[in-house]
């Protein structure tokens, strides 16, 4: 067999469906712009069906004992079971990729180029060809498909000249992780807490050695002068006020986006994750329903280069996936956002209310964790032909 498919984005999405199409004994090759794999504090959420998928190549028994088993979230007020893996993961995002890249590293038919820049894309009715450019010197590959996973700025969907609809939200995201134990300081603190608050909200999450707080930031601040030390001890303090200076042990500002991309598929270049859809994060969908893409595209090529299956497998994923960046992913994150910075009482006191009765409510509790940890998402797309 001699199939070939291209991979922009060695991220968890672009080396999910490496592996996928690697161990079905398809030949891939992944371009990453950056010089070596990232390590850098994204994502740091796994939900029960992420794992569930993951656990099909032992990955899940890996990563387990790298973070923090988080059986409940919770939705705090600073003013007053179905799957194999019945939790969240609280785990760094680079510990995956370094699991994935392990396991890629086992396979002749599998490279990962670093320091590749996706240049462009051709295609014709039989393959596409990129140029990439690894360190000013320009090369050619051809593949039978591209996969782009190249985040939010990829370069492949801006090659197809693909619309991303959708806005970019006034204000900025910080985040600041700390070593400090919040746990010893406020009661029953879980690993997953959105607190609402009318002046300022904040999301508290916890991964094996670190808190990670969220912060939204006011669109008149500057990059600047959100990221100053005085600027982040304030909200620090704000939070929970301390005698001594928080130890910071990194920080990130960044843009946040509900935007879904006009298509998923144009001829033989298929769109995956930040490339095709990005949100906020709350709810951890982002990197959950890009890995989820990953599996589905990949099984997808795999049956239509390995088993000979239409061509017409790839539209079912564009409708598929692109109905649940829609209707689920990008829906659910923007209420989350909606709900957590509430600033009228009483209708922050409703949402409150509402989840009390659920918790309380065993089947309407089920229901919600279907819908929280994208199990409903899942079936959603099972469901569409």
């Amino acid at each position: 067999m001699n199939k070939h498919v291209l991979i922009a984005g060695a991220g968890p999405v672009g080396l999910v469906s490496a592996l996928v199409l690697a161990t079905a004994g398809v030949k891939v090759t992944v371009f990453e712009r950056a010089l070596s794999a990232p390590e850098d504090l994204r994502a740091s959420t796994f939900h029960p069906p992420t794992l569930d998928m993951l656990a099909r190549f032992g990955i899940s028994d890996d990563l387990l004992p790298q973070g923090l088993v988080a059986r409940y979230t919770q939705q705090r007020d600073r003013q007053e079971g179905l799957m194999q893996h019945p939790y969240r993961l609280q785990c760094e995002q680079w510990k995956l990729n370094k699991l994935l890249l392990d396991r890629l590293a086992k396979f002749p038919h599998a490279k990962v180029l670093l320091g590749a820049e996706l240049q462009s894309v051709e295609q014709s009715a039989s393959s596409v060809e990129v140029k990439v450019n690894m360190a000013g010197d320009v090369q050619s590959f051809k593949g039978d498909y591209l996969i782009g996973a190249d985040g939010a700025w990829s370069s492949a969907r801006q090659a197809l000249n693909v619309e991303f609809e959708g806005f970019t939200y006034p204000e900025r995201f910080l985040v600041v992780s700390t070593a400090f134990e919040f746990a010893n300081h406020f009661p029953k603190l879980s690993y997953v807490n959105y607190v609402s608050d009318p002046q300022e909200w904040c999301v508290l999450l916890r991964v094996p050695t670190l808190w990670r707080v969220l912060f939204p930031t006011h669109p008149a601040e500057s990059d600047e002068a959100v990221l100053t030390d005085e600027s982040i001890q304030s909200r620090l303090q704000n939070l929970l006020s301390q005698d001594q200076p928080y130890k910071k042990v990194h920080r990130t500002l960044y843009k946040v986006h509900q935007r879904v991309a006009k298509e998923f598929r144009r001829g033989r270049v298929l769109l995956a994750c930040d490339a095709a859809h990005i949100n906020n994060p709350l709810g951890g969908m982002g990197m959950n329903g890009g890995v989820h893409d990953a599996f589905n595209l990949a099984d997808k090529l795999v049956d239509i280069l390995v088993n000979g299956a239409d061509e017409a497998l790839l539209d079912r994923y564009e409708r598929q996936r692109r109905a649940v960046a829609i209707e689920h992913i990008n829906a659910n994150t923007a209420r989350n956002k909606k709900n957590i910075e509430e600033r009228n009482p009483e209708a922050r006191r409703k949402t409150h209310n509402e989840l009390r009765a659920i918790a309380a409510n065993p089947d309407a509790a089920k229901n919600y964790l279907r819908k929280t940890s994208m199990i409903d998402a899942l079936e959603r797309a099972e469901a569409i032909a």
